[in-house]
């Protein structure tokens, strides 16, 4: 499920669920966070994540994802990224849909190929995601463009996410490890530091009870089991809002 290999100071993490898309279930969810720690303990300086084939991640595998368990190891995992005391480079080498664009927020910094794109269609899906994922976007990119991809559901170019802020640069797998052997070579303690700093951004402020019960809401609802069923038989799907 996942491949880990070593350049000096860096470590690259590899999705390697090519079946699938590369989505993230409860197993690979649980190795994610595992290879992040591992890889400091290891003594990495800089990881690069990013995903075998052409998609960087396809987001959640919803052909058994629709639980309470699923999410709160999601989000501990997306956490965890955040909270690693080195700076973490996503290498966005194809699409990145809903989860695959959470790993990307959880990252410190963002190489995007050009032919790469991100999408969150949790509206398409009869889903939700979390304050963190909506709070982490908007700081990210502004209010407007974070309320283009989640209400409007719509797909953004590389070129559009470089030019919203979401991507740091444009550039291939190699370029993101390029870049990750130079911020290597920085002090850690400066990287440390600033990197906390800047992930005081006040999207890890708990979710309020009714946002937590309106996300739990949508992922235990007819409409999200509607959107999963339109997407297996690749029709519209007809929600009705409960």
């Amino acid at each position: 499920m996942l491949g880990v290999t070593r350049d000096g100071d860096v470590i690259t993490i590899e999705l390697q669920r090519e079946q699938r898309r590369n989505a993230l279930n409860e197993e690979l969810v649980g190795h994610l966070r595992a290879a992040m720690l591992d890889a400091v303990d290891q003594g990495a300086r800089a990881i690069v994540l990013t995903g075998r084939g052409t998609v960087f991640s396809a987001g959640a595998d919803l052909s058994g994802v629709y639980s309470e368990s699923f999410l709160t190891g999601l989000l501990d995992m997306l956490h965890t990224i955040e909270s690693l005391p080195v700076p973490v480079i996503s290498a966005i080498n194809g699409g990145a849909l809903g989860a695959g664009v959470q790993l990307a927020l959880a990252s410190d910094l963002r190489v995007m190929d050009p032919d790469a794109y991100i999408a969150v269609p949790a509206a398409k899906l009869g889903i939700s995601v979390d304050r963190w994922t909506v709070a982490r976007l908007a700081s990210l990119i502004g209010g407007g463009p974070a309320r283009t991809i989640l209400l409007g559901a719509e797909t953004v170019s590389a070129a559009d996410a470089y030019a919203f802020g979401f991507a740091n640069r444009i550039g291939t797998v190699d370029d993101a490890k390029d870049w990750a052997k130079s911020i290597a070579a920085l002090a850690p303690l400066s990287l440390q530091a600033m990197k906390l700093m800047l992930n005081d951004d006040g999207t890890r402020t708990p979710a309020s009870a009714q946002q937590r019960a309106a996300l739990e809401a949508a992922w235990s609802s007819d409409d999200a089991k509607e959107g999963r069923l339109a997407r297996q038989e690749k029709r519209p799907a007809k929600f009705v809002g409960r």
